[in-house]
């Protein structure tokens, strides 16, 4: 085997894992928060300089605030604690929408969502999700 296909052979199999990598289940825990607030949890430099936004804000973000018809048709996400939004798919916002309604909490709804995660378009197809 010459090395032109060796090297050919070992980026095809590199380029199949991060294939199977991408698309294999995984769980996340963070906090749920709608599409719509979830700019007010990223974190940036604001004058001053200091930060603003970050997982307190997220935090903050109250259930009643996620009920309301404009961040239910934006859909919702998680908010990791490594500071990303994943995005849910539509099953995902059918099952954020359901555990929202049911919930007891008014804020500081940390949750685990576990599915298959697109990092590339920070999408997440969920399987399941649920309170912590």
């Amino acid at each position: 085997m010459t090395m032109t296909c060796l090297l050919r052979n070992l980026c095809a199999g590199a380029v199949l894992a991060g294939f199977a990598l991408a698309g294999s289940d995984a769980s996340v825990q963070g906090v749920l928060i709608d599409k719509k607030c979830s700019y007010k949890a990223e974190t940036r430099i604001v004058p001053g300089p200091r930060l603003e936004g970050g997982i307190v804000v997220a935090y903050a973000h109250t259930r009643e605030c996620a009920l309301m018809p404009e961040c239910q048709k934006s859909g919702y996400g998680v908010f990791t604690y490594d500071q990303k939004f994943l995005a849910f798919d539509e099953s995902g916002n059918q099952k954020a929408l359901a555990l929202l309604k049911s919930a007891k909490k008014d804020d500081d709804l940390r949750v685990e969502v576990s599915g298959q995660i697109d990092a590339q378009n920070n999408l997440i197809k969920v399987a399941a999700i649920k309170l912590l």
